[in-house]
């Protein structure tokens, strides 16, 4: 019989929450779960090889503890020599559900963020060639760069908007985020009927085209226009 999670001892302390602060107070997001919805630029889409046409959204993710406060440093992670950068809108949500309708998606939406999903390419090359999952390649330490969240009622508009990324002050990424295919309402809803959603949960909403390669000392910039702006330094 297993025992009352109230009165249980633990056999090691248990982790802390991950979370993210929040714009403007001394409160914290607790992070639930972080969704990334993949090639939802179509521009991106093309410089990866696929199809830009409005197929379904198809979604991966990334472990709570794998997020990074912006302005940390961002460690180069092991077993790869072909690290990207993808800049990001973040949708952190307030409440979740099944099968949730379109227009009820928008009531579950806490705010936003700037984030970076970083990604081992290689590796996540080598796994779709073999059929294999992500996660090595998507879901390693510290691979969730990202901002605290700005409270939806401060963020007038979010279906469009400038949203790129320079390394070293060179420009990387340049794109707006009425180019996603997948807009921010569908995204839930979509997703809603894969998961059930729930506070705390994270959409990493996919980014635009420009993704390359970081090296070690390398400085990143990136923001979206309205919410903010992200900054690490590759060590």
């Amino acid at each position: 019989m297993s025992a009352d999670r109230e009165s249980a001892t633990f056999v090691f302390p248990p982790p802390p929450v991950p979370a993210l602060a929040v714009s403007g107070t001394d409160a914290l997001f607790p992070v639930h779960r972080i969704y990334c919805v993949g090639r939802n630029f179509a521009d991106h889409a093309v410089e990866m090889g696929h199809d830009p046409s409005r197929e379904a959204p198809f979604f991966f993710q990334k472990n709570p503890d794998a997020l990074l406060p912006s302005g940390q440093d961002f460690p180069y992670p092991p077993a790869s020599s072909d690290v990207h950068h993808e800049i990001e809108l973040v949708v952190a949500l307030s409440s979740g559900g099944t099968d949730i309708p379109l227009e009820r998606a928008m009531a579950c939406v806490f705010g936003y963020a700037v984030g970076l999903d970083m990604t081992r390419r290689d590796l996540q090359g080598e796994a779709k060639k073999a059929g294999r999952p992500w996660e090595t390649g998507k879901s390693f330490e510290a691979s969730a760069p990202c901002t605290p969240i700005v409270p939806a009622a401060s963020v007038p508009e979010t279906g469009r908007g400038a949203i790129w990324l320079k390394v070293n002050g060179e420009t990387r990424q340049d794109g707006d985020l009425a180019q996603m295919i997948w807009k921010v309402p569908e995204m839930i809803s979509y997703l809603s009927g894969l998961f059930t959603l729930r506070a705390g949960d994270l959409i990493f909403a996919g980014t635009p085209a420009g993704v390359g390669a970081v090296k070690r000392g390398d400085e990143l910039v990136g923001g979206v226009e309205g919410i903010g702006e992200i900054r690490t330094r590759v060590v």
